[in-house]
């Protein structure tokens, strides 16, 4: 986003972004904008060959982020954070994606874990961990997936069994974003077998020095290598019954309750990733010499070109009325579904026919659009995947 009618390519005003400012970004969200803009262009973007090596971000641009309010933007003043609305963090969540980046893991610290502290925590838990969330100093994870149960929750088999003022965690965990260095992860575990979905709960445990925790292999990704993604143990690990986050026997409710929110972030990325891939692409056609002339000269490009741009914009007014719905609490759950399920698929093809309007050039990791291609493809997979979420929106016909 801008702070000024002359925006770039994918800002308000411009012929290949959206026709106008959506309603949901107010000046402030806009100023937010820049700052974020300029902070991924200074601080992540010029390492992006190093954190890929080293499989994740550096703490410094965690507490960089959190220096500049990039962090836990939602949530309340009095618990640290920037007191906004989620378009505050939805801004910033946009402006990673514009710059290529998939690596530093706020989508799920500031998007899926400090929101469900601040709806479900109690007073002491939000104060407790809240503020050092939005400083960077805590990072945040959620432990869902498991090896024999991705996206159907009722299947986990993690177990959490009350021992007085503790809970004991026995299980594994998979595919965690952030698990190799959070410091802080929510864990989705059944505490009472017997009772279904009724007995999934969340335990927040603190990672730091706690006996029997142990992180597993940074996984090996296709993609998004920067992404600390991580394996969790849990043998015989005791947490204080006073992070029990939310009630007892209700983790699968919250988790639902807070889904939309959730697809609604990746959707936000999808956009804006798309727009970016359809940036490069128009300046790369109008600059890539072929056949005696620029490949925009040639129809064929410039048709291809039309139509992404329509996708691409259609798919920026669905997203920004998503927003703008989320932000006065009307998005239903089917529609977040929709637009998680449809925007990434978008992301995927656009990204895929962009690369291919680079030939060889395309495939080289130098160039950025090879990076929005390969990181597109998990987007289908994660925050339930796209077969799944049909499968729910159908049962809302």
């Amino acid at each position: 986003m801008s702070t000024d009618t002359a925006a770039r390519p994918g800002d308000p005003g411009t012929r290949s972004g959206r026709a106008a400012r959506p309603r949901w970004a107010d000046d402030e969200a806009v100023a937010l904008g820049a700052v974020a803009r300029a902070f991924f262009e200074a601080e992540v973007v010029p390492h992006f060959e190093r954190f890929d090596e080293q499989k994740y971000v550096d703490r410094e641009v965690w507490h960089k982020a959190g220096a500049l309010g990039l962090m836990c933007c939602e949530v309340p003043a009095e618990f640290g954070g920037g007191g906004g609305t989620f378009a505050h963090d939805a801004v910033v969540l946009s402006e990673q994606a514009r710059a290529g980046d998939t690596g530093f893991g706020n989508m799920v610290h500031s998007g899926v874990v400090a929101p469900l502290l601040a709806t479900y925590g109690t007073d002491e838990q939000r104060r407790r961990w809240l503020p050092g969330m939005a400083t960077g100093d805590i990072i945040g994870a959620v432990a869902m997936s498991e090896p024999g149960a991705g996206s159907d929750l009722k299947n986990i088999v993690t177990r959490a069994e009350r021992k007085g003022d503790q809970y004991v965690i026995n299980g594994s965990k998979t595919f965690i974003s952030n698990g190799a260095r959070c410091d802080l992860v929510v864990v989705v575990a059944k505490t009472d077998p017997a009772a279904g979905r009724n007995g999934i709960s969340l335990l927040a445990l603190e990672t730091a020095d706690a006996p029997g925790f142990r992180r597993g292999r940074t996984l090996d990704k296709l993609g998004r290598h920067a992404s600390d993604t991580a394996e969790l143990f849990f043998d015989d690990v005791s947490v204080p019954a006073g992070h029990l986050v939310g009630e007892e026997g209700r983790g699968l409710e919250i988790l639902k309750a807070e889904l939309p929110r959730e697809r609604l972030v990746i959707a936000v990325t999808a956009a804006a990733a798309m727009e970016r891939a359809l940036e490069e692409t128009v300046a790369y056609t109008k600059t890539r010499e072929a056949f005696g002339g620029p490949l925009f000269a040639m129809q064929h490009v410039r048709l291809e070109l039309a139509e992404l741009a329509t996708i691409v914009r259609a798919s920026r007014v669905f997203v920004d009325d998503c927003i703008e719905r989320f932000v006065d609490g009307t998005l239903e759950p089917a529609t977040a579904s929709m637009a998680k399920w449809w925007l990434t698929q978008n992301q995927s093809d656009v990204t895929d026919r962009c690369l291919q309007l680079f030939g060889g050039y395309g495939y080289m990791r130098e160039y950025l659009i090879s990076r929005l291609y390969v990181d597109a493809r998990a987007q289908k997979i994660y925050g339930g995947a796209n077969e799944v979420l049909k499968d729910h929106i159908s049962r809302s016909l």
